[in-house]
């Protein structure tokens, strides 16, 4: 058989890749084993095959191409009224602990490889430094309390952005020097601008895909936000990974308003399909590097089992960091959420003074006589914040941060794709390069293979069993939902001459906006709440096609 042309080749490849994919995934789910690890598993048993050519991908297609529409997916799909309660933990770890990370290896890089230098000892900290968002996916499914799986995923969709920032910064930092305040500032314009086109790419997507009737176009539009917002961000300097973050946060939160439930089932349904396929290529394309990674080591004459030693050394100290950042962290939490819970008494009895329709006593004290009625947007906008500030509460006391809730955080923060990708970022003039790259694959292999394999025993050994550390919801969440629906449709009465489908069609409509509502504010469980506007949408459906 001739040599096959470079098309044939590509479709072959693309086949045998989704193949690969879907039988990791089925082996998976029969053998409770995560599929990222089956299938980095098999990449790295495929490279080191006798006489298959090295495999080479462009990192930026990992960056650039993946990572940022699972990255959106994952955006999408998380309730913003949650992550808002757990920005304090998020920001301390996405930001903080990554710059620490850095500079703690970049301290030991030094050691290891003396004439490395701090620099680029830092720059290799910061490659290995986050936590990957799809590698924390492994969790997903596992028992997992929800609030330690938002705080994982918040800080995986964050600090992707820091680390590239602080990588930058150190490469620079080798030949011009290092200056904190430009530093700073251009980490904070990478970050605005990133907010601002990933914002103004949702709004616009959403703006043009309300007035799309057919759910297959809408999709297919959706399916170009996260590039809409990554690529644009990227030409003018931002984190086009922070974009795609925030498209996904403003689509999520906007979308159930704006979007019709066909379009939104669709969206749902052709998502899960992508998440699930670029998860696989991700994980799959990081073993298969291996046997070129291998290569260039050898060719600059480190032994193998040297450079796996570093990578080892650095693992641990990249936990023992974390562990004690962590630790740091939740006692700080702790000290923060018990004055919240102190204040609790008295926000409730304001809230009880804005239920009876009057300004309570410390407020109207403030206002010096002004005087401000229950109708007024001032009024309702306090009357508000006492409600959230009550839900927040709430949430904080039903999953408290403990003891084994910081063991989880600290050993499913695992590296993935985007240290190998960043490794390769690496000018040609690094010193030790392929050293330093072989050392973030390894760190990232053994992450997810030694993490992530033992994640699920750490779940049970802490949380009583898989599928029994997920906090349980209150029938009282359940009770309160079915009243506030009971009390839209009450107020909703069919006039004379509507037809009965155009009345139901209104009361599932003003149902889904006040189910939103209640999510935007927390008042209700966000995941009971999900289920809830999911029946709403199905009944929509349903009514719907009844009338075409």
């Amino acid at each position: 058989m001739g040599h096959l042309d470079a098309i044939e080749a590509i479709i072959i490849a693309l086949v045998v890749t989704q193949l690969v994919i879907s039988a990791a995934a089925t082996a998976g789910h029969r053998l409770s084993i995560p599929p990222p690890l089956i299938l980095v598993s098999a990449g790295v048993g495929v490279s080191l095959i006798p006489g298959l050519p090295d495999f080479v991908i462009d990192p930026q297609i990992i960056l650039l191409g993946l990572l940022p529409p699972l990255l959106y997916a994952t955006a999408a799909s998380i309730p913003v009224s949650n992550l808002r309660r757990e920005l304090t933990g998020v920001n301390a770890l996405s930001i903080t602990l990554v710059v620490l990370t850095s500079l703690g290896l970049g301290a030991l890089f030094v050691l290891l490889i003396p004439d490395l230098g701090f620099g680029w000892g830092v720059a290799l900290g910061a490659i290995l430094s986050p936590t990957d968002a799809v590698a924390t996916s492994i969790i997903k499914g596992r028992g997992v309390p929800s609030r330690i799986a938002l705080i994982l995923d918040g800080e995986s969709l964050l600090n992707d952005a820091s680390a590239l920032i602080v990588l930058r910064t150190a490469i620079v930092a080798t030949s011009l020097g290092f200056s904190f305040w430009p530093t700073v500032g251009s980490f904070v314009l990478s970050l605005g601008i990133a907010i601002v086109v990933g914002w103004l790419a949702a709004h616009a997507n959403l703006a043009i895909r309300a007035h799309v009737r057919h759910e297959a176009v809408s999709t297919i539009l959706s399916f170009t936000t996260p590039f809409l917002a990554a690529v644009p961000a990227e030409l003018l300097h931002g984190s086009g990974l922070v974009a795609a973050v925030v498209a996904g946060f403003v689509i999520g939160t906007r979308g159930p308003r704006r979007l019709p439930p066909r379009h939104r089932l669709s969206d749902a349904q052709n998502w899960a399909t992508i998440e699930m396929s670029a998860e696989g290529v991700v994980f799959l394309t990081m073993g298969l590097q291996l046997s070129r990674i291998v290569e260039q080591l050898r060719v600059e004459g480190i032994g193998v089992p040297v450079a796996i030693g570093f990578a080892l050394l650095a693992l641990v100290t990249t936990v023992a960091i974390r562990a004690l950042f962590v630790a740091s962290l939740l006692w700080r939490l702790g000290g923060r959420e018990s004055r919240v819970h102190a204040r609790k008494a008295r926000v409730e009895a304001m809230r009880q003074d804005f239920k009876a329709g009057r300004l309570p006593d410390s407020i109207a004290s403030a206002m010096k006589g002004r005087e401000v009625g229950p109708g007024s947007p001032m009024f309702q906008n306090m009357r508000r914040r006492a409600r959230r500030y009550l839900a927040d509460i709430d949430y904080l006391a039903r999953q408290p941060l403990g003891r084994s809730e910081g063991i989880l955080v600290v050993w499913a923060g695992m590296r993935g794709a985007v240290t190998v990708a960043a490794a390769q970022l690496l000018p040609a003039w690094t010193p030790h390069r392929p050293l330093l790259i072989f050392i973030a694959f390894a760190v990232a292999a053994s992450s997810l293979l030694v993490q992530g394999g033992t994640v699920g025993l750490l779940v049970s050994r802490l949380f009583g069993g898989r599928g029994q550390g997920a906090t349980a919801p209150d029938p009282e969440e359940g009770r309160r939902i079915e009243a506030l629906l009971a009390r839209v449709e009450a107020k909703l009465s069919r006039t004379e001459g509507t037809p009965v489908h155009a009345h139901r069609l209104e009361v599932l409509r003003a149902q889904r906006h006040a189910l939103l509502d209640a999510r935007d504010d927390g008042l209700i469980d966000a995941d009971l709440l999900g289920e809830a506007l999911r029946d709403v949408d199905v009944d929509e459906i349903v009514l719907e096609m009844r009338q075409r």
